[in-house]
């Protein structure tokens, strides 16, 4: 359980080589799913084409849940990009990790805190700019001081909070399905007896997994919904 990251140095920088292979490998997948599904357009969709345009109506309610359509219709693809990208990720690490020479290679990308508080960071950084471009800065600034003056100050540590606690509990969920199932694999070579009294945890625990993944990613897409129509919206 405990391997090391395979890292490279470049231009003084530390690089985790498994971070930028699973991040690779997790944008090529959700490409091709977007392509296989957008390949051939049908009036009555089938297959692919089906779960794209389940994916987005999803996504529209998520929005439309938080902010009026034609204020947040310009987050839609970026909420099927992110709702996408952060399922497949979280499902990578589940079939089998592979490790080599005791570096972990392959893992679930948002089982690393720095690639779940880069996504974070990202989406509070989203959240301030379309604020700032659609409200014009004044007004943006002014939301900092309401109701009261005094309350800034908690409003800035908001902003700071917002951004941890959406980073790590993502990868907070991932990070301990991967322990547990690490676990549960090594039961499998303790012999006849672990084997048996393994497999079916294990089997359980990733089905279990599944659906976390599926849940986190909806609820990493929904606060971040939540956390743009707070900035954009008049109301707030």
């Amino acid at each position: 359980m405990h391997h090391e990251n395979p890292t490279a140095e470049f231009l003084g920088l530390t690089f985790n080589l498994a971070n930028v292979l699973m991040i690779t490998v997790a944008s090529a997948i959700v490409f091709l799913l977007a392509v296989v599904s957008t390949r051939r357009m049908a009036m009555k969709p089938t297959g692919m084409q089906n779960f794209m345009e389940w994916v987005m109506d999803f996504v529209k309610n998520i929005i439309k849940s938080n902010m009026d359509w034609k204020t947040g219709g310009r987050f839609h693809i970026l909420g099927i990009t992110l709702i996408m990208y952060i399922f497949v990720s979280n499902m990578l690490g589940l079939p089998f990790s592979v490790v080599i020479d005791h570096e972990l290679w392959w893992k679930s990308p948002t089982a690393d805190p720095a690639i779940s508080l880069t996504l974070a960071v990202m989406v509070v950084g989203l959240s301030h700019y379309y604020g700032v471009r659609m409200k014009g800065f004044g007004e943006y600034g002014k939301d900092f001081f309401k109701p009261m003056w005094f309350l800034f100050p908690l409003k800035i540590i908001e902003e700071f909070a917002n951004t941890l606690t959406l980073g790590l509990r993502l990868y907070g969920n991932i990070y301990a399905g991967e322990i547990l199932l690490a676990l549960l694999a090594g039961s499998l070579a303790t012999g006849v007896g672990g084997t048996l009294a393994a497999v079916l945890p294990m089997l359980a625990w990733q089905g279990f997994s599944i659906f976390v993944g599926a849940i986190q990613s909806f609820i990493f897409v929904m606060l971040t919904m939540v956390y743009i129509s707070h900035k954009v919206s008049a109301d707030h």
